[in-house]
Parts: C-alpha cells; sequence; structure tokens
C-alpha cells in the first residue's frame, strides 16, 4: 500500500499544511509506504526543515523532475498559468498510478485522473493550505475528492451546502500549528512601540495593495505614522510576479511596487520573499493585523487581538459576503484615510472584537485532544486501506 503526498507548487507556503501529516503517516502507519513527492530542491529544504529526521528517513523521497525541454517550456508559460506544475504531474504518471491514495494541498493534481487507468484510479485527498473564507476555498471540484480533511466544522458546513457528501469530510484541526509556540511574540524592530502586520492578498480584485498598499506604507513611513511599526508581509504570490489575472473575477491588474520612503523608513519591515512569510513569525509579532482577505487572519487569531480589513473589491459577486466571516473580527475600511484614523485606538478595539474573534477561530479550526497531523494519518491510513480493498 502507497501513499503519495504531492507537493507540486513553486513556493513553500503550502508545505507545512500537508509536512506534517506525511510524518506522521510515516511514524504511525509503517505498513503504508509513504512517498513525499515534491517539486523543487527548495521545496524538498522547507520540507527537511519541518520533518524531523527520525521521521525523514521512513519516508520515500521522489523529486518530480522535468526533462529540459518541458522545463524551458514551462518557464515561459508559467507567467499565465501553472503549466510547471501540470507537466510535472504528466511526467511522472509512473509513480502516481503506483499509488493508492494522492494527498495534495490544491486541486491541479485532479488532472491526473484524466491520464491513470480507471480500474486502478488512486483516491484523491485533499488538505487546504488554510482555513479562509473566500469564495474559491469551494469549489466545484471538491466533489470530486475522496477525501478532504479540513480544519474545522466551518469547512465541513461550507462543502455540505455546496454538495460534497459528508462521510468524504474528516475534522482533523490545523497541521500548520504543531511545532509553532502560539504564545511567542518574536520581536522585529529595537522600539517598543505597537507593530502592525499588512497582509494583502494577490488576487487583484480582493487586494487592498493595488489601490491602498503604497499608501498605507507612505503613511507608516511618514511622521504621522512614526509612533507605529509596520510589517510588511504580503501573501507570498503577491511579488512572485508583476500581472496578476483573477479567473475568478476575469480582472488583471499590474502590481505595484513597494515606494522608496517605506524601504528607507526604520519603523517599516519590507519582506516579500522569504519563509517568514508563511511560518507565523510575523503574525505572532504584531499587536494589529491589517488585510483583506488573506487565510492568515486566522493562524494571527489564535491568539485574539486588534484586527483591520480593506475591502477593495472592484467587482462584487452576490456570494461574496456570505463567504467573508473574518470581516466580523475587526473594522472593515475603505481608504488609508481611514485605517490611519482607527488605528491608535486599536487596544479598545482588540478588547470590543475578542468574543468575536473567539467564536470565528473555534468554527474555523478545530484545536481537538491530539495532534492535527496524527489525526489525519490515521484518516488516510482507513481510506488507503479501503481502497487497496476494492
Amino acid at each position: 500500500m502507497r501513499a503519495i503526498f504531492l507537493f507540486n507548487h513553486d513556493a513553500g507556503h503550502q508545505v507545512a499544511h500537508l509536512a506534517g501529516i506525511a510524518a506522521a503517516t510515516a511514524r504511525l502507519h509503517p505498513d503504508i509506504e509513504t512517498v513525499v513527492a515534491y517539486a523543487t530542491p527548495e521545496i524538498r529544504s522547507r520540507l527537511e526543515e519541518l520533518i524531523e529526521p527520525a521521521s525523514a528517513q521512513l519516508i520515500r523521497w521522489e523529486e518530480l523532475k522535468l526533462p529540459g525541454w518541458r522545463r524551458a517550456v514551462a518557464t515561459i508559460l508559467d507567467r499565465v498559468l501553472p503549466a510547471s506544475r501540470l507537466m510535472r504531474l504528466r511526467a511522472n504518471i509512473a509513480l502516481f498510478s503506483s499509488a493508492n491514495m494522492i494527498i495534495s494541498t490544491e486541486r491541479t493534481c485532479l488532472r491526473l485522473k484524466k491520464h491513470l487507468p480507471e480500474d486502478s484510479m488512486p483516491y484523491f485527498a485533499k488538505v487546504p493550505h488554510g482555513a479562509g473564507d473566500r469564495s474559491v476555498a469551494y469549489h466545484p471540484d471538491y466533489t470530486r475528492f475522496d477525501r478532504s480533511f479540513v480544519a474545522g466544522p466551518k469547512v465541513v458546513d461550507q462543502l455540505v451546502a455546496h454538495g460534497v457528501s459528508r462521510e468524504r469530510l474528516v475534522i482533523v484541526g490545523y497541521p500548520k500549528f504543531e511545532g509553532i509556540d502560539l504564545d511567542a511574540k518574536p520581536s522585529f524592530f529595537d522600539n517598543d512601540n505597537p507593530t502592525f502586520v499588512y497582509n494583502p492578498h494577490f488576487d487583484p480584485n480582493l487586494s487592498s495593495w493595488y489601490d491602498e498598499g503604497p499608501e498605507l506604507l507612505r503613511w507608516f513611513a511618514s511622521d504621522a505614522g512614526k509612533d507605529f511599526n509596520l510589517i510588511f508581509a504580503p501573501h507570498v504570490m503577491l511579488f512572485k510576479k508583476e500581472l496578476h489575472v483573477s479567473p475568478e473575477y476575469k480582472i488583471a491588474r499590474k502590481r505595484p511596487d513597494v515606494p522608496e520612503v517605506a524601504l528607507e523608513a526604520e519603523n517599516v519591515l519590507i519582506d516579500v520573499n522569504s519563509p517568514r512569510l508563511f511560518d507565523m513569525s510575523y503574525t505572532l509579532a504584531a499587536d494589529g493585523y491589517i488585510g483583506d482577505v488573506s487565510s492568515q487572519i486566522y493562524e494571527f487569531l489564535a491568539r485574539p487581538r486588534a484586527a483591520f480589513f480593506y475591502d477593495s473589491r472592484r467587482e462584487k459577486l452576490e456570494e461574496d459576503d456570505e463567504w467573508h466571516l473574518f470581516w466580523d473580527a475587526g473594522p472593515v475600511v475603505q481608504t488609508t484615510a481611514d485605517l490611519a484614523a482607527l488605528l491608535p485606538d486599536y487596544e479598545r478595539i482588540a478588547s470590543e472584537y475578542r468574543d468575536k474573534q473567539v467564536e470565528l477561530f473555534s468554527y474555523t479550526i478545530d484545536l481537538g485532544d491530539r495532534p492535527a497531523s496524527e489525526r489525519a494519518a490515521d484518516a488516510i491510513a482507513d481510506a488507503v486501506k479501503e481502497q487497496a480493498g476494492r
């Protein structure tokens, strides 16, 4: 019996959601061969940071290599679509056809169903890379997964409401929290001023970066904002390319650069490319959160604090508001001027929204009595044995 854990992405922000589950499966279920299939050496390095050596030795490691010509073509096409991801799947069909179960943090793995024999089709499982409330958190493809291992009852309710069978959904908690001290408060400044983290998404319709973000950084860098610190920690994909396209809203926009004045300000930390963007260093360090639609708000709310949100939508879908539950965790503004007026009152705002934040967090993430990775590993073992017995 074989379970393949698929890390088929070009950035490392999804790794922590699945790495611990792979390690726990290898450790707790030696009768199942645990295979980690990874896209790049950088992804493997991130995996090895998260998986302890004893568990790593129990894992079979497979790099999803692309032949030279395919790699060259994919590099060009990656500017407009996830070509490398799709081509890596096709180039490694033999590996995937040997699996009883393929576990991934994204939907592109389902493309394999077109190329694998029906009579030996593995189970496909999804572990969401986050716990957010955007409408893209649901996609019709969820009905094509044999299992989804989700963080808490919120996602179960959402998916069942959209037609996913309850029997295919397993609540396991949030594996990314394992190994992280949620009470830690790292310091990134040489002062005791309040620190805010600004965490805009990359979607060109929903992200605040395109219209308000540079102005927010200028405000913190100005005399008006000098009594506060700011960590600019966008979604790691925002600065991967200059042009972003939203298939959901059919909008494309060019990403603005970081203002020079913010790069020079002592009270502004700019990070657009390091692992700290997704290892919770910045969300733990902050006294307050500023964002729009990123699921990292729930990682921040593991310890309730002041939260502020931009509503920067140009196009609004009718169902948007029913998804944006996190906007109940703090004030929602349209402009940087409106936000700047609220920031000095962040402590009162934190107190005002605390109860709602606790309620949202517990609905979203079930911390449970056992580590999330072990709960998921047991559920994967059950499903692998079911598939093998068909």
